[in-house]
């Protein structure tokens, strides 16, 4: 089990009681190990994370993230109002379908979520984390004064994510000639809405593939037809694995609500220019800037252990211009050794871990190590 997981309290199948998606009952027959993750039943895994991790780098493999939370945006100031409570500029949602990966901040200029917003037909769709529900619905709504936008949570929708290399092959597959050709039209970051399914070239494994928002009463059979197809089933503990491979952050472990986005690798997720938008927590982010010039900041970068032993969540990282701490750390099966995600001093260039009671070396890396199943780091 991963170190993004340790809380999570594994349950018989008997035994669960949180909130439950509408492909439940699938996940059981595919012999899943359920756990509790953020009050909602989901599988951890179908007998082997590493397996389920290793199928989505070399075929295709399906995830249920039908827990995650769409949220769609309309109305007059639509436009206006994700300007002001996005870090990054929906302005540059030129078309329909167009995707932007944004922070949505604090005053403090701390992270409040990470997320994506689709441009749309009616205005814009928000996928945020289903952690941060309650917190992220309360804040958007906090910050509508002054705005004519309707904000409406889609709990009918179900979300299914297929990667791999040959994920968008084995969709078309099962889809209809008229889906399956639009579908293959797509590119990166891009999605189409198709009738009441929307289809996007988006997803959080390093991977090709598409993740599909759709009525939630179609979910289980397109879930068989999937299976039937050759897509495997991954739980949650290869999708952690495969992000931080990836080095894609996971709220609450790699950035939350006192951590500033600059001290989390998620610059590219702020719009600076044009200068006289407004946004919320830009004054904040602004100092932060001029902190981390100065080296007053911390960063989030990689680390990588080519000997034995395994970096976890947690522990004390040793720099020669003081401590940091991993955020995010696992065996990477794709490179066969550990690799973590690390906040640490900015000017680092050198650091150890206590592995095991060992100060043991490790290398600083840019964070991200593995792009279509290839290392991607020096």
């Amino acid at each position: 089990m991963t170190p993004s997981f340790q809380a999570m309290n594994s349950q018989s199948k008997a035994a669960t009681m949180g909130k439950q998606t509408p492909l439940y009952q699938n996940h059981l027959d595919a012999n899943a190990k359920m756990v509790d993750f953020a009050d909602w039943d989901m599988p951890i895994n179908y007998g082997s994370q590493i397996e389920e991790h290793n199928l989505v780098r070399t075929s295709a493999g399906v995830f249920d993230v039908s827990h995650m939370t769409v949220v769609d945006i309309s109305g007059e100031d639509a436009l206006a109002y994700l300007r002001f409570l996005l870090a990054n500029d929906v302005a540059k949602l030129d078309a329909d379908g167009r995707a932007l990966y944004s922070a949505m901040l604090n005053e403090e200029g701390g992270v409040v979520d990470d997320l994506i917003v689709y441009r749309m037909s009616f205005g814009f769709r928000v996928v945020v984390n289903c952690g941060t529900r309650a917190k992220d619905l309360s804040w958007m709504v906090k910050n509508t004064a002054g705005f004519r936008v309707h904000i409406a949570e889609k709990p009918q929708l179900a979300i299914l994510a297929v990667h791999g290399p040959e994920a968008i092959d084995k969709v078309c597959e099962v889809l209809d000639s008229d889906k399956a050709e639009a579908v293959r039209q797509l590119t990166n970051f891009r999605g189409i809405e198709l009738g009441d399914w929307f289809i996007a070239r988006t997803g959080y494994t390093g991977e090709k593939g598409l993740e599909l928002i759709f009525p939630s009463e179609l979910a289980s059979d397109f879930w068989d037809r999937l299976l039937s197809a050759g897509v495997k089933p991954v739980g949650l503990g290869a999708r952690d694995t495969l992000r931080l491979e990836a080095g894609m952050n996971l709220y609450g472990h790699d950035m939350d609500d006192s951590i500033s986005p600059l001290a989390a690798n998620m610059e590219q997720t702020i719009a600076w220019v044009p200068e006289e938008r407004d946004f919320v927590g830009k004054e904040a982010v602004l100092k932060h800037k001029q902190l981390q010039q100065s080296g007053g900041l911390p960063i989030l970068t990689g680390l990588v252990l080519e000997q034995r032993g395994v970096l976890r969540e947690g522990q004390i990282v040793h720099t020669d211009c003081g401590e940091g701490v991993i955020t995010s750390g696992s065996f990477s099966p794709t490179l066969k050794h550990s690799i973590a995600l690390a906040r640490i001093p900015l000017s680092s260039t050198s650091c150890e871990v206590d592995i095991r009671g060992t100060m043991t070396a490790v290398r600083i890396v840019k964070p991200n190590f593995v792009r279509f199943g290839k290392k991607i780091f020096e």
